[in-house]
């Protein structure tokens, strides 16, 4: 058990994987931890959320990129639990919009975070704007650090549309507004293998898989490696 529990405590043994590498993914966001439990299903990963520890000091995403806001995260947060450590990074980028909201997706609207209202502002912001101008992009940064060590960092990115208004269900964030050609539909209209399939947080996390392959058949790196 690694030494570094002072700032945390660990969610009981119980309730990982038994005989399994215990991965800690960085966020407080239940929809997305419950996309990474279903691409990574099939390893034998126990995963555990933010939510299974106490006392975190929250890691402050200001970093001007992607990729910063996630390796910043994942050493942040492997530094404080001593876990192996999953970080990502994601948002919109709108063509129109000089590439806004960038890494200020999650709160493009306010401090709240709120879904619906970023929508909606992105919506008002290409109000009147002709379909040949709403090319947009969702990006993702995923980071698997230790507590000493960043391991890797995985970039994708899936290109689309901004529809003239929301549309679906499914999905979380920028999903109803995100209009993909090759289904003809937004993200949240589809089913979440489907947009899976094709989105910048899959294709990362497929990356990240194989990697996870690799470093399970290997053997977990330590500190001393």
């Amino acid at each position: 058990m690694p030494e570094t529990f002072d700032q945390a405590e660990m969610t009981p043994l119980s309730k990982q994987k038994s005989n399994s590498l215990t991965l800690l993914v960085a966020t407080g966001n239940q929809k997305k931890l419950k996309e990474l439990e279903a691409l990574l299903g099939d390893l034998h990963i126990g995963l555990l959320g933010l939510k299974d520890f106490q006392n975190l000091v929250e890691v402050e995403e200001d970093g001007l990129t992607f990729q910063e806001n996630a390796v910043k995260k994942a050493l942040g947060f492997a530094r404080q639990t001593g876990c192996l450590t999953l970080a990502e990074d994601s948002g919109l980028s709108i063509d129109y919009l000089n590439g806004e909201p960038g890494v200020f997706s999650a709160r493009f609207a306010g401090l709240e975070k709120d879904d619906l209202k970023n929508c909606e502002k992105v919506l008002e912001s290409l109000k009147n704007v002709p379909d040949d101008k709403r090319g947009a992009a969702f990006h993702c940064a995923v980071a698997l650090a230790l507590p000493d060590k960043v391991i890797s960092v995985f970039e994708k990115t899936v290109s689309g549309f901004i529809s003239h208004a929301m549309m679906g269900d499914g999905g979380f964030g920028y999903d109803p507004l995100f209009f993909y050609p090759e289904f003809g539909k937004t993200f949240a209209q589809v089913p979440a293998e489907m947009k899976h399939s094709v989105s910048h947080r899959g294709k990362a996390l497929r990356k990240l898989k194989e990697f996870l392959k690799e470093y399970l058949r290997k053997g977990p790196m330590t500190k001393s490696q």
